[in-house]
């Protein structure tokens, strides 16, 4: 299988996009958070990790995470969340032919967007991505608004004011 020259650096800290693969109309993570929350804390049971910051929209996730010292799998966490969820959720996408053959689920996209985190100002510009998304696509107002998220961690932490991120239509 190709390595699509993905960055691993030991203990570090990455930027995650993870898409369904029927994205539009689609709310299966949200409808189902409770088995992706599940899916996530099986994972980091077996193979930890630091959450810095996350968002789960309807139809897609972005997350940044940590990797303990010596680590730079990330791949197989993400495998190990989608397969933990894709069983804990009921069996009624289409699928195609190619999935079936390989026991597939046509929920989740086969891959998804990493991008190395570089440096604190990185950090920085990637966490307030991560918690704008469900303004920019329209989901609330203001970042406080959506449930889903880590935003609040970082209101109670004195990182964002509760005001941060309001959408100004």
């Amino acid at each position: 299988m190709p390595d699509y020259r993905r960055v691993r650096i030991p203990g570090g800290t990455y930027f995650f996009t993870v898409n369904l693969l029927e994205r539009y109309p689609n709310d299966l993570l949200v409808r189902h958070i409770d088995a992706l929350r599940e899916s996530v804390r099986r994972v980091r049971r077996r193979y930890p990790f630091h959450i810095d910051a996350w968002v789960v929209l309807p139809d897609h996730l972005h997350a940044i995470w940590t990797l303990p010292e010596g680590d730079a799998d990330y791949a197989n966490r993400w495998r190990t969340i989608k397969q933990h969820f894709s069983r804990a959720i009921e069996s009624t996408e289409y699928r195609s032919a190619v999935r079936m053959r390989r026991g597939e689920r046509g929920i989740w996209q086969r891959r998804f967007w990493e991008h190395a985190i570089r440096d604190d100002r990185d950090f920085a510009t990637h966490c307030d991505y991560v918690h704008i998304n469900p303004v920019k696509h329209g989901y609330v107002e203001r970042t406080r608004d959506w449930p889903f998220s880590t935003f609040s961690r970082f209101v109670e932490a004195g990182i964002y004011s509760e005001d941060r991120a309001v959408n100004p239509a």
